[in-house]
């Protein structure tokens, strides 16, 4: 079958590194980088509790462009296992299923949360995150009967969504009603991240909340929030005008460009927040937001989330930021704010009972709550993946949003 691995190698990560920030198609360069596009054999069955899923659309993540752009903090690398298929955001159909695998037949459609917790290790006594629901924060994550790996797309023994096929764990399949497409599909997995991140931390009805990001995950907040029938006020800040036509289209009621000369002052109206100015530096926030739903994880969008939100408010990270210099955080103890971390998606407490994320997620689109297949701007087969990353490492020129790979067109 075909795939797209990651593979570290010290000689390629150090050419990369060093020449990849001048020239960037260095980084999916074949011969010079840690990516490599395979044909090997198919993955087998790890047990009879597993199935085995030919991909229809795999697609291209901001946590994928980052490990690719070498950004990725060392602290995850314990975490993985090379070589790897990349690709955790998957839709698919089954071919093979395990003896005990007995809630999917072969031929069903269906999505993958790619959580590889104590049930899909095989680990008979549970953790306590475990135990709860909480599978994205399972301590055994190097432990049991496969190969260390957060997910599916980080663990040598599973494939990935860069591929032909893949297997995955009966506890990782939900199947999709004949009402959610594949499009949509493939965006199960961003939107439960976003749901998530809601769910855990909902707006109240009266909030002004910042959404700060016009990719899909800053999307899929501002469609998770009207989903579920918030009706907070949402202003987003986006990069774009593709992207703060999309923000208005899923539900935003202001949408604030990043002018570097003009989004201070038009963010700050829009919050009705006072800017004052310091002796030197940054402009100083006085006011803002109520909630803040950070989903870029750069030093600036940081820095804005934590000044652009009010005394006593809370700022949600979603963006993945890792190492980063320059942060600033006085207001963090000056107006007490709350920072909460949001990874993956979990086991949420949802119209009164606990249903898994996904499973919210595929509902509210089997409903007709929300349609995330317009955000597919881009399709290219395994074999085009420069062009592929290109164009997801490039959305301003191809007003991309969510790029995916069709491994069996």
């Amino acid at each position: 079958m075909k795939s797209l691995q990651f593979d570290y190698q010290l000689p390629r990560y150090i050419f990369s590194k060093l020449t990849g920030r001048f020239f960037p198609s260095i980084y999916w360069h074949s011969r010079l980088s840690c990516l490599k596009f395979y044909e090997e054999s198919e993955p087998n069955l790890p047990n009879d509790h597993w199935v085995k899923v030919k991909v229809k659309y795999g697609g291209i993540c901001g946590s994928d462009l980052n490990l690719l752009f070498l950004n990725d903090s060392p602290a995850t690398s314990p975490f993985v296992s090379f070589p790897f298929t990349i690709g955790h955001e998957i839709v698919g159909e089954i071919i093979e299923t395990g003896s005990k695998a007995n809630h999917v037949n072969i031929g069903d459609r269906v999505v993958i949360d790619p959580i590889l917790s104590c049930a899909a290790r095989g680990i008979p006594n549970p953790c306590s995150s475990c135990r709860k629901g909480d599978d994205h924060l399972c301590i055994h994550k190097t432990e049991g009967n496969l190969s260390p790996g957060l997910l599916i797309g980080a663990c040598r023994d599973t494939g990935g969504g860069w591929s032909s096929c893949l297997v995955a764990h009966k506890s990782q399949v939900f199947k999709l009603p004949n009402e959610v497409d594949d499009l949509n599909g493939v965006m199960v997995e961003p939107f439960s991240c976003a749901l998530h991140s809601v769910l855990r931390n909902p707006p109240r009805e009266h909030d002004a909340v910042l959404v700060i990001g016009g990719g899909v995950i800053g999307l899929c907040v501002i469609a998770a929030i009207r989903a579920l029938d918030i009706g907070c006020h949402i202003i987003a800040l986006v990069k774009h005008d593709f992207q703060a036509q999309l923000a208005s289209q899923y539900g935003a009621n202001d949408t604030i460009l990043l002018r570097k000369t003009t989004y201070i002052n038009d963010l700050a109206n829009a919050l009705d927040a006072k800017i004052l100015n310091p002796l030197f530096g940054p402009k100083v926030i006085q006011g803002g937001a109520d909630l803040v739903f950070e989903c870029v994880g750069r030093k600036q969008s940081i820095n804005d989330a934590l000044r652009f939100t009010k005394n006593g408010g809370k700022v949600v990270l979603l963006g993945l930021g890792g190492i980063l210099d320059g942060i600033d955080w006085t207001t963090v103890w000056l107006n007490e704010l709350e920072v909460k971390g949001s990874f993956a998606y979990s086991t949420e407490e949802y119209k009164g009972k606990r249903v898994r994320t996904f499973e919210i997620a595929i509902e509210l689109m089997r409903a007709g709550k929300v349609d995330l297949s317009p955000l597919v701007t881009h399709r290219f087969p395994l074999e085009e993946y420069r062009m592929a990353l290109h164009t997801a490492s490039n959305k301003k020129n191809r007003s991309a949003i969510k790029v995916v790979f069709e491994p069996n067109p």
